[in-house]
């Protein structure tokens, strides 16, 4: 990918010194709206500057167009999977380990039409966040990981797999609207990296993303409403 041409890589790190800012406001900044969406808005300009140094976006994000029927195909799969795993652990486990999870009722995505939310705000979400965190976040931490430790690929991308998946559950935003259960998205992040990295193919990480949110979403709201 022509990865040691690569232009603002740095850019990446606004987002995770964003998010370390925030945790350290007091929990009454903490709660405000537009402080929880600050670490993702630092993203979105780091996206964009990026995006207007480099040329080649398509490769360096994974979104070739050569890739979309398999990333579709496999991306479905897998959120299926996930879909199910993650409704199956919140509805049984978690209310097992004494955990609230009427909560899920109030938050915007179960109030919001679901007529809306299926499927085009999720795909919209989906979309975003994963050209956020793992076309952006996670291909330019790799690039950063590769300059300082070259020739050992597995370290950088495990390093750089675990780092974006920790700033993905714990941004601020998930955390205040998922509150326990943010943590479901530590192994979401995790296994969606590990499927850029593996085939550096967004399509497949942005159907996986989409379709276990709408598994979720639609078992979320027979079993709870």
């Amino acid at each position: 990918m022509h990865m040691e041409t690569e232009k603002w890589s740095s850019l990446a790190l606004l987002p995770i010194a964003g998010t370390i800012l925030i945790y350290l406001f007091p929990s009454s900044i903490q709660k405000h709206t537009i402080v929880q969406f600050l670490s993702q808005i630092l993203a979105y300009i780091g996206l964009g500057i990026w995006a207007c140094a480099n040329d080649k976006l398509s490769v360096r994000l994974g979104l070739q167009a050569t890739q979309l029927w398999i990333g579709l195909r496999w991306g479905c799969m897998v959120g299926l999977l996930l879909g199910i795993g993650n409704s199956l652990i919140i509805l049984n486990i978690v209310p097992a380990l004494g955990q609230d999870i009427t909560f899920l009722t109030q938050t915007p995505h179960a109030l919001a039409p679901t007529v809306l939310m299926l499927p085009w705000v999720i795909a919209a979400i989906a979309i975003a966040v994963e050209c956020n965190f793992r076309g952006f976040l996670l291909g330019r931490l790799m690039t950063l990981i590769t300059i300082r430790l070259p020739h050992t690929r597995l370290l950088n991308s495990t390093i750089a797999i675990l780092l974006s998946a920790l700033l993905f559950a714990f941004d601020p935003f998930m955390v205040g609207t998922f509150r326990h259960l943010h943590w479901i998205a530590v192994w979401d992040g995790v296994i969606w990296g590990w499927m850029w990295v593996r085939f550096n193919n967004l399509y497949a990480v942005i159907a996986a993303h989409a379709i276990e949110v709408m598994v979720l979403y639609v078992w979320m709201k027979c079993a709870l409403t």
